[in-house]
C-alpha cells in the first residue's frame, strides 16, 4: 500500500519536536503567530530559532514582519543578521541564542565542506560560535573542520585554545612571545590542544614568579667534580632551560613561588647536561635533591648525581632560610597578568568575567572551560 503523505501540520510538528527542549515553547509560540513564520521550521530551522530566541541586543521584530509579509528567506535572514549558510543546519543545532557568526562569500564557500551530521550539529555550532568570539573567523572555520573529522571530538580547553589561537596572530605581544608552537589552519585539534596547554604552562610560570628574579637561591653557584651548578632565577631562565633540555621544569613555578623548591642547571664546559631541583619536603626540614634529570627527563650518569649531592652538602644546610609558604597563599603577579591580557581585552573591547582584571589561580583553571 502507498503511504499517506504527511499533512503540513504533521511535518511542522515533527520539526518542532527536534528543537532543544529548553526552547521548544518559545519556538512554538512564535510559529503560532503566522503560517509563514511556522514554515521556517522546515525551510530554515535555525532562522526560526534565532527569531524565537534572539541573542542579546537583537530585536527580531523587523525580521518577523518581513517573514509575515512573504519576503525571501535571504531577506528575512539578513534582517535577523543571520548568515544564510545556517539554513543547512538541522533544528537540533542551536542549544542557546545564536551568536554572531562569520559570513561572506569566501567563508560560505568553505564552510559548505564542513557541515556536521545531525548528531554533531549542537556541539559543532556552539564550538564554532565560541571560536569566532574567542579568536577569529579563521579559527571558527578550523574548528568546524576539526569537529567533522572526528566521531567524538574532545572540546574541553576550547577557551584556552581560542586565546592561544588569537595570540598566535598577534606578534609583538607578551602572550605571543611565550608561544612555542603557534596556531595554523592546517593543525589537527589534538595538536592544538597540546600546544595551547604548553602555552598555559609557560604563562603560568611567569605569573607565579613575576618579573623580578627569585630573591634567594638558597645555595651558591659552584664548580664541583667538573660540573658547574648554575641557578635558574627567573621565568625566562627556566623557560630557556626547559627548551634546551626538553623537560617539564616550567611546571615548577608554583613550587618556587611557595619556597618549596629551587632550580639549577648542571653544565659541563658550558653544555647543559642535567636539570636539578632542590626541594624541601614535609618530613625533612633540610633541602634535599628532589630530581636530577638529563635530556627529556631521562636518567643521568652516576657521576652527575654524585656531584649534585657533593655540591649540596658543601653548604651549611641548617642555616639556610627555606621556610615554606602555605600552599595557595602566594598571589599571582598582577603586573604580569595585566601585561599578558591587556591586548586581548582592548581588541575584543570587553573584559570577560572568566578573564578578570584581578589574577587568581581559579581564573587560570577556568581557561579549561
Amino acid at each position: 500500500m502507498r503511504s499517506t503523505p504527511l499533512r503540513r501540520s504533521d511535518l511542522l510538528e515533527r520539526q518542532f519536536r527536534r528543537y532543544c527542549p529548553r526552547y521548544q515553547r518559545a519556538v512554538r509560540a512564535l510559529a503560532a503567530r503566522h503560517p509563514r513564520v511556522a514554515d521556517l521550521a522546515a525551510s530554515f530551522p535555525t532562522l526560526l530559532f534565532a527569531l524565537a530566541v534572539p541573542r542579546p541586543g537583537l530585536d527580531p521584530a523587523r525580521a518577523i514582519a518581513r517573514a509575515i509579509d512573504g519576503a525571501s528567506l535571504a531577506e528575512v535572514a539578513a534582517a535577523a543578521d543571520l548568515p544564510f549558510w545556517l539554513r543547512k543546519l538541522p533544528p537540533e543545532a542551536p542549544t542557546r541564542p545564536i551568536a554572531r557568526l562569520p559570513d561572506g562569500k569566501a567563508f560560505r564557500r568553505r564552510i559548505a565542506n564542513h557541515l556536521p551530521s545531525r548528531k554533531l550539529a549542537p556541539s559543532w555550532l556552539q564550538a564554532m560560535a565560541d571560536m569566532a568570539d574567542l579568536a577569529h573567523d579563521a579559527g571558527a572555520l578550523w574548528i568546524a573542520r576539526e569537529i567533522t573529522r572526528q566521531e567524538r571530538p574532545k572540546l574541553d580547553r576550547l577557551r584556552l585554545v581560542g586565546l592561544w589561537a588569537w595570540f598566535s596572530s598577534q606578534p609583538g605581544t607578551f602572550g605571543h612571545g611565550m608561544i612555542d608552537t603557534p596556531w595554523t589552519p592546517g593543525m589537527r585539534l589534538a595538536v592544538a590542544r597540546s600546544a595551547a596547554e604548553d602555552w598555559r604552562t609557560t604563562f603560568t610560570l611567569h605569573l607565579d614568579l613575576g618579573r623580578e628574579p627569585v630573591a634567594e637561591p638558597w645555595l651558591r653557584p659552584a664548580h664541583v667534580c667538573g660540573y658547574d651548578f648554575v641557578p635558574l632565577m627567573s621565568a625566562e631562565q627556566i623557560v630557556e632551560e626547559a627548551s634546551a633540555m626538553n623537560n617539564c621544569v616550567r611546571t615548577y613555578g608554583d613550587s618556587v613561588a611557595h619556597n618549596l623548591a629551587r632550580l639549577w642547571s648542571i653544565r659541563r664546559q658550558g653544555e647543559r647536561v642535567a636539570t636539578l631541583s632542590i626541594e624541601v619536603g614535609n618530613s625533612d626540614p633540610l633541602p634535599t635533591v628532589g630530581q636530577v634529570k638529563g635530556w627529556a627527563n631521562g636518567p643521568v650518569p652516576v657521576e652527575v648525581s654524585w656531584a649534585a649531592r657533593q655540591w649540596l652538602h658543601m653548604h651549611d644546610l641548617p642555616r639556610l632560610d627555606t621556610k615554606r609558604r602555605c600552599w595557595g597563599t602566594v598571589p599571582l603577579d598582577r603586573a604580569t597578568w595585566l601585561a599578558l591580557w591587556r591586548p586581548y581585552w582592548l581588541a575584543k573591547r570587553r573584559i570577560p568575567d572568566w578573564l578578570p582584571l584581578m589574577p587568581s589561580r581559579g581564573a587560570v583553571d577556568a581557561l579549561s572551560g
